[in-house]
């Protein structure tokens, strides 16, 4: 696994400082929990998985439900308080959504705290390793139990379709949930995804026949710079498999959709998060 394929994009790029990400991170933050933390309900959670126990936090509407379930899978960095944000966020809009920690093979989250610099080998090396950890079936299997886990909870909405959706890493790992659970995931979100096309055997755009799900496919503006044929190969494995999909180039660099990034773009992010919005509404039934 090459470092571009960890957070294309964002590579060579060094943090902001401590106090500023805080600051940035804070504001951005607050426009997603002010509206729906008063009516939402959070609490950290623990999922057996055949590979082991995989730490978690569990989101959703406050009131008896039932809503439809959403799986979200983090970028590199893994399960942090700004994915809680998100995880809180998509939760008011209706939903009963699980942010896991991918990680839980090697740490707990968070296995990232405060500021990161990814331009220093020795943190790439870090994050690589944890996601070594992680092979395709374990990967498959964890997000059986993690469905699994939605589905066991009194707020889910069974008879509905669930979503699941990833940035970064997350996006292949949203693309194999769908595969492995057909039937039961009806919408796919991926944002600003690493590695969907690959020349592997095992690459992600190869899953898609094997889904029954509409997507949704937001690509960055510089790794569609670096592999322009990505949006194309995807378009063509959408249309053989007649799976509805969107693929869309976003004028935002790689990592934008994560509040308190150095490249989130609120605009972008926003755009984003109304499309997943009508994916869900449309296809969460």
């Amino acid at each position: 696994m090459c470092d571009s394929e960890i957070h294309p994009g964002l590579i060579e790029d060094r943090t902001l400082s401590r106090r500023a990400f805080v600051v940035i991170a804070g504001a951005a933050a607050g426009l997603a929990s002010t509206a729906f933390a008063a009516d939402v309900v959070e609490r950290d959670v623990t999922i057996q998985t055949p590979d082991g126990s995989a730490d978690g936090a569990l989101f959703h509407p406050a009131g008896k439900g039932p809503w439809p379930a959403v799986l979200m899978w983090p970028d590199i960095m893994g399960l942090r308080p700004v994915f809680r944000e998100m995880g809180r966020r998509l939760a008011g809009a209706g939903y009963v959504v699980l942010v896991p920690n991918p990680f839980y093979r090697s740490r707990k989250a968070p296995v990232v705290e405060g500021s990161f610099d990814f331009s220093k080998p020795e943190n790439r090396e870090r994050l690589m390793g944890y996601r070594k950890a992680m092979t395709d079936a374990g990967i498959d299997k964890d997000a059986a139990a993690f469905l699994g886990f939605l589905d066991a909870q009194k707020e889910t909405a069974k008879g509905k379709k669930a979503g699941v959706q990833g940035y970064c890493m997350g996006g292949p790992l949203a693309f194999r949930t769908a595969a492995i659970a057909p039937n039961r995931i009806g919408a796919v979100g991926s944002f600003h995804g690493a590695g969907l096309v690959t020349e592997e055997p095992s690459s992600p755009h190869l899953l898609i026949p094997k889904t029954r799900a509409a997507f949704l496919v937001a690509i960055a503006r510089n790794d569609d710079a670096r592999q322009p044929e990505a949006k194309d190969a995807l378009k063509a494995a959408f249309a053989a498999a007649k799976r509805p999909a969107t693929v869309e180039v976003y004028p935002a660099d790689h990592g934008w959709c994560v509040p308190g990034s150095q490249v989130y773009d609120e605009a972008s992010a926003e755009k984003a998060w109304g499309e997943l919005m009508t994916l869900y509404k449309t296809n969460l039934v």
